[in-house]
């Protein structure tokens, strides 16, 4: 699939459909065996759609170097990292946020690295060395490397990503997802300024999470 299509242009991804009607299903059979148990269940289904879900969002303008949410979520790590001195940020997705990742900054896509690993609670620290992975690397127009790095959690078993290297995309774009909670890092260029603290929400493709260094 080539990220920017029709692809994510439905109100729920796709690649929840299987998830949605495995739910209504079990629905369904509840329903069949004692209503008042289907009904109840109906909170399953509603649940799946929602997680799936693929809200509408308004991607804002300017100003230039802009670093864009890459995905809905909780802040847990903003600051500089004491070795490098790189600007980190890590976004922390409960099952209730919108699962779907956007592309951060406008730029070409250098290279997407896939690392197998553990799935512990996303909302740690060490999450994001030792559980499942996926790494996407971008040169922006002005020559600044920002990796953005998808990490699987505690219940996800599947990172879906369609960015390849070559790809020229604008910050915003849609390019994959995280099923079942989940989190995304961001390693930003020394210097960026960033416009959020610890503890905020976000909104993927809507939230400036700070400006690039000129």
């Amino acid at each position: 699939m080539k990220v920017g299509s029709d692809h994510f242009r439905t109100p729920v991804a796709r690649e929840g459909v299987p998830f949605i009607l495995i739910a209504a299903g079990i629905s369904a059979g509840l329903f069949w065996a004692w209503a008042p148990l289907g009904w109840l269940s109906l909170l399953l289904p509603a649940f799946v759609v929602n997680f799936f879900r693929n809200p509408p969002r308004r991607v804002p303008e300017g100003p230039p170097g802009r670093v864009l949410s890459p995905a809905d979520g909780k802040i847990v790590v903003a600051g500089p990292d004491p070795v490098s001195g790189r600007v980190r940020v890590s976004i922390f997705m409960n099952v209730f946020n919108v699962h779907l990742n956007r592309i951060p900054v406008d730029g070409t896509v250098t290279g997407v690295t896939y690392f197998p690993g553990a799935f512990l609670n996303a909302s740690f620290d060490k999450a994001s060395e030792l559980n499942e992975r996926n790494r996407v690397e971008i040169r922006t127009p002005s020559g600044e490397k920002v990796i953005m790095v998808q990490v699987a959690g505690l219940i996800a078993r599947r990172i879906l990503c369609y960015a390849e290297a070559g790809d020229a995309l604008s910050a915003g774009t849609l390019f994959g997802l995280i099923r079942f909670g989940s989190r995304v890092d961001l390693d930003l260029p020394v210097g960026t300024a960033l416009s959020v603290r610890l503890g905020e929400t976000v909104k993927g493709g809507e939230t400036i999470l700070g400006i690039l260094p000129e």
